[in-house]
């Protein structure tokens, strides 16, 4: 995989073919589809406010052409108060608008930040050893973020400020139409130039959505516990904080440069728009010369200010379609995962098993696996037997394919050729459910959330109860640590469980995982981090507990797996040797040598 800053800044970054691949504005607009309703309510909002904002000028002429020269108090009163009254209808309307419109805003970031969540849940565990951690994070917040402003405002108010321009180029045309031509004259020009600095803009909010990532990347791995006792034992925190001043005063500048640009264009529009009304007031002058056609005062003020009333929603409107243009750079970060190909999928007919009948007998038939296409497989050719209730060792040396085997039977990747079986059936046909039910898994290096025990052992099961922490912690060899503690199962475990040991971590993970009671447990060098007598012990119970499930443990401590039923020997990703112990010693061969090497 390419480094994101080199795609950036070389000649293989093509943003416009990746944009044009994942974005279309059709799609964007799907995401309001489901609030059809709602969005049909708004419109009629900003239609109705649209209208009271046109009739004011009209309200404004009558004032002074005809009830203000003919002193009728009466005809002028009602007059200013149809003012105050579109005054008050359009304060309400405001209101409810941005009511409204904040509450669709809000649920369509909320859909599509789960949207996103969900599809990563799919994808395989290729992908996430191949993303940085602080990429995700900055896709899923930043990005939807940095899409807020669009949904819950931007998009509404174009639209009521395009109504409000169309209404008020209608109402103009009706007032003079000589006038109103000569206010539109500006129009196509600002609508080029604004065009031209959103195009401008969006490249540049990519690449700064990038650089953002990397900063995100690197607070995530730097602010880590594993990465504060990493730079402090290196001494290396202030080449660290160099890195941060760095990758900061990149963003910086970028964000002043997506900000900024187009800046003198702008301003061009700027211009035009300000000296508008004094080239109306001249042609206005002209036309009230003796020799022009007569306008009156009262329709050259209304007409300023529906020209004043034009140019501002017309000027959002611009900048609203910069703001569009740059958020298209968004939607490409979002939708080019969102079109990431699911590798794991559910299948719409998958087969749901009785837990109740579950057996755990295991069968690889010829599996054969490459993590990518242009490299050779890691393993090629594996048929392995595993009779439920047995205890299956894999062993070999580092490289041998071991780890990615497990990765296999938990499906975080799918075999290339092959099947993997489980009661008999192709572990790509069974449910999720069936597949968590049959199989449980215990890591060398495992995950535990920062909450209490008992939050991260009910991760595995919600409604057990505490005598089943309890059974699953002793089971594991880890309860009487726990009830030592002064708030026992209620304590926090800390940052990635970093308050407690790497041999705690392991007997707590195992303790999760048997609170499940799956029918097979894979053992992925469950026990390396701990003592021997602790292992010892460890060791019986798994002894006890293999008696009602099928165990399949990957070591490198062979003597953890002296009595496993069968000893299968990995080397370059084919089985070279199986058997038990003590026959496989006899044979002196890939695993005595293995033996040998560890004594």
């Amino acid at each position: 995989m390419r480094d994101e800053e080199d795609e950036v800044g070389g000649e293989d970054f093509d943003y416009e073919a990746l944009a044009a691949q994942h974005v279309s504005w059709r799609r964007a607009l799907g995401l309001f589809r489901p609030y059809g309703g709602r969005l049909v309510f708004i419109l009629g909002l900003i239609f109705a406010s649209s209208l009271a904002g046109v009739a004011a000028p009209f309200l404004l002429r009558a004032i002074i052409d005809t009830a203000l020269p003919a002193g009728d108090l009466g005809l002028l009163a009602l007059l200013a108060g149809g003012l105050i009254a579109l005054s008050g209808t359009g304060t309400v309307i405001g209101v409810l608008q941005g009511l409204a419109t904040a509450k669709i805003g809000q649920a369509i970031m909320h859909d599509l930040r789960v949207r996103v969540f969900a599809h990563l849940q799919s994808l395989s565990l290729g992908f996430f050893t191949a993303t940085r951690t602080g990429e995700v994070q900055a896709r899923i917040a930043n990005d939807i973020g940095g899409l807020q402003a669009l949904v819950t405002h931007t998009a509404t108010d174009m639209t009521r400020n395009i109504s409000v321009v169309v209404m008020t180029m209608i109402a103009m045309l009706m007032l003079e139409w000589r006038l109103a031509l000569i206010s539109f004259l500006v129009i196509p020009l600002a609508v080029w130039i604004s065009h031209r600095v959103g195009r401008l803009r969006e490249e540049l909010t990519y690449e700064q959505r990038l650089r953002v990532a990397d900063m995100s990347s690197m607070v995530q791995e730097s602010l880590s516990i594993s990465g504060i006792i990493l730079a402090r034992t290196m001494g290396r925190t202030t080449h660290l904080t160099r890195r941060f001043v760095d990758t900061s005063q990149r963003v910086a500048a970028l964000d002043v440069r997506a900000h900024t640009a187009g800046q003198w264009q702008w301003a061009v529009i700027d211009l035009l728009l300000q000296i508008l009304p004094a080239v109306t007031l001249l042609f206005g002058g002209l036309l009230m010369s003796p020799g022009g056609t007569a306008v009156t005062i009262g329709t050259l003020v209304a007409m300023i200010a529906l020209q004043e009333q034009l140019l501002w929603p017309l000027e959002e409107v611009l900048n609203a379609g910069v703001q569009i243009k740059t958020t298209r750079a968004l939607f490409a970060r979002i939708f080019e995962y969102l079109d990431r190909p699911a590798e794991i999928r559910e299948r719409p007919d998958a087969v749901t098993l009785d837990r109740a009948t579950l057996r755990g007998a295991v069968r690889l038939e010829n599996v054969r696996f490459a993590y990518t296409p242009s490299q050779p497989p890691t393993l090629d050719g594996v048929s392995i037997d595993i009779p439920a209730g047995s205890h299956v060792a894999l062993v070999g040396a580092t490289g041998s394919g071991k780890t990615t085997l497990g990765y296999l039977l938990a499906r975080l990747y799918d075999v290339d050729s092959g099947a993997i079986r489980y009661d008999g059936i192709d572990v790509r046909d069974l449910s999720f459910q069936s597949l968590t039910d049959m199989l449980g898994v215990v890591t060398q290096d495992p995950t535990l959330f920062n909450a209490t025990i008992a939050d991260n052992l009910r991760f595995a099961k919600p409604d057990a109860s505490p005598d089943d922490l309890v059974a699953a912690a002793k089971v594991a060899q880890i309860h009487d640590t726990i009830a030592a503690l002064p708030d026992g199962y209620d304590t926090r475990v800390g940052e990635r469980g970093y308050r407690f040991s790497g041999g705690e971590k392991q007997r707590l993970s195992l303790a999760r995982t048997i609170l499940r009671h799956p029918r097979v447990l894979l053992l992925d060098e469950a026990t390396s981090a701990l003592d021997t007598a602790t292992e010892r012990a460890m060791s019986h119970a798994l002894d006890t507990l293999a008696k009602e499930r099928t165990t399949i443990t990957i070591a490198h401590r062979l003597s953890t797996v002296r009595h496993a039923d069968q000893i299968i020997v990995l080397d370059g990703g084919r089985v070279v040797e199986q058997g038990r112990h003590e026959d496989l010693l006899a044979r002196g061969g890939t695993y005595a040598a293995l033996v040998r090497a560890s004594q």
